[in-house]
């Protein structure tokens, strides 16, 4: 029997075009595509002739060992998450996975994750250091993302918030906020882009005291300025430096 392979791969935002050329062959080399339910009905429509193992959200660590189980058997499957699979997404699972399947190969394929794809949609928001953290508290205990809010906000970093609310999370993005204005003035130039490459596309850009009483979900990322940020005809900014800037 041959040796299986396994890709784990980040969509992007799941449309095709914001899809890596990378990405998209190998899902068109694979025989079973394994997937949360949303992501694998962005794709299903571009890749009608797989097979679907798919599961629900919290059903990560089912769905790359149900993969695995296939690849075993000789297949190609692929393994897909949004964004990119290093950056909250799969490629952790299943590359400690891969250790107890030694004849299944492992290959990790890039996508572009929501920081990049919602920066481009706001400007320029993170042309310096900036930092990414997630505000789900499935995972991460609540402290531990209260103290990398602290941290870098200290650190006058922009700063990407994934996961900022769900139905269950409420108020979470306030919070976050809250403990921001600790440290950063109110008025700190902020922005929020949904629905990122997909129907239902927006973005806009507000301030840090504005951001506490906006709406969010799972399909929004928030971006937060530093003190450079700012506002420029309509485009999120961060200065780099440059002397025309200063």
């Amino acid at each position: 029997m041959n040796n299986g392979k396994i890709y784990i791969i980040g969509i992007g935002p799941g449309n095709p075009e914001s899809m890596t050329g990378s990405a998209h062959k190998a899902l068109e080399e694979s025989k079973y595509i394994a997937g949360y339910t949303v992501y694998c009905d962005l794709i299903r429509d571009h890749f009608e002739n797989k097979e679907y193992i798919i599961t629900p959200m919290t059903g990560e660590e089912k769905r790359v060992a149900l993969a695995f189980e296939k690849a075993a058997e000789g297949n190609v499957v692929s393994i897909i998450c949004s964004g990119d699979a290093g950056v909250y997404g799969m490629a952790g699972l299943a590359c400690a996975k891969a250790a107890e399947y030694k004849n299944v190969s492992v290959k990790v394929i890039p996508g572009v994750t929501a920081a990049l794809s919602g920066a481009a949609l706001l400007g320029a928001p993170l042309i310096h250091d900036f930092c990414v953290i997630s505000l789900s508290d499935r995972l991460t205990p609540m402290e531990i993302i209260e103290k990398r809010l602290r941290l870098a906000a200290e650190a006058d970093m922009p700063i990407v918030l994934y996961n900022p609310e769900s139905k269950s999370r409420s108020g979470y993005l306030s919070h976050a906020c809250e403990i921001l204005l600790e440290t950063a003035e109110p008025e700190r130039v902020c922005g929020i882009a949904r629905n990122i490459g997909r129907e239902g596309e927006e973005c806009e850009i507000t301030t840090l005291e504005k951001l506490r009483n906006i709406k969010a979900d799972m399909f929004s990322t928030v971006f937060i300025g530093n003190s450079s940020t700012r506002d420029i005809g309509g485009f999120m900014v961060t200065a780099r430096g440059y002397k025309s800037e200063q």
